[in-house]
């Protein structure tokens, strides 16, 4: 589970923001907080793996609060979620490190895309990490970044319609990191999604090469269809 802190000045809002964060599998929230001060003491008392911070707080910017938390090593990641829309803040908090920036107002499906991306950019390091060279070439390069992209206002290339990168990527790691074959049952109780979501992307990626399908016949009825990953080359 990846623990978020949602830091909002707003109680009604930061309890919005939570609901939403709770609604996106694999995401928890295990913290608030309404300024900034608030919000630094729970980094520092904590695991927080992820901050949702918005930059207009009473006691002082949520960029300045990022700042402080860099000087003083904290390398706990945030999206910024604000009504600051203003290219110089904006371009303060790309320097700052912050992954994503959420205008205000937005909608659910905005703040899950972008929460399903940041899913895929953990994954997506750690399979870089744990390749044992723990150096990464070009190409793993370019798959840590583009993880990053999110699939609000196109599909992506090579996906299907109504087929994301993020909940492609979800699945692959799912199937990537399986012992065996899995049902699409098996995968939809993995990583939350709905058994005719599962069924079809794992279609999808079964016709692409990516997956290897098998059946398994039982006593009686349809043959279960299971899916194993197919490595690279």
């Amino acid at each position: 589970m990846i623990d978020v802190l949602v830091v909002d000045d707003d109680f009604r809002v930061a309890e919005i923001n939570a609901r939403y964060v709770a609604k996106v599998p694999g995401f928890r929230v295990v913290a608030r907080a309404h300024d900034a001060a608030q919000a630094f003491a729970t980094v520092q008392r904590e695991r927080i793996d992820l901050v949702l911070l918005d930059h207009y707080l009473p006691d002082e910017t949520g960029l300045a609060l990022v700042q402080h938390m860099r000087q003083l090593g904290h390398r706990t990641d945030v999206i910024m979620i604000t009504a600051a829309g203003d290219v110089t803040t904006v371009q303060e908090a790309m320097r700052l490190g912050a992954l994503h920036y959420l205008v205000k107002p937005f909608t659910f499906g905005a703040l899950r895309s972008r929460l399903e991306a940041y899913a895929a950019l953990r994954r997506t390091v750690d399979r870089v990490g744990g390749s044992g060279s723990g150096i990464a070439v070009q190409e793993q390069v370019d798959r840590i970044f583009g993880a990053l992209r999110t699939t609000t206002a196109a599909p992506a290339q090579g996906l299907p319609s109504g087929h994301s990168l993020p909940t492609t990527d979800l699945i692959c790691g799912v199937l990537h990191r399986a012992a065996q074959p899995l049902s699409a049952h098996e995968v939809a109780a993995e990583t939350g999604l709905s058994r005719s979501t599962a069924q079809r992307y794992l279609r999808h990626l079964e016709q692409a090469g990516r997956l290897r399908l098998t059946l398994r016949y039982g006593d009686t009825g349809r043959p279960e269809h299971r899916y194993a990953w197919v490595a690279p080359g």
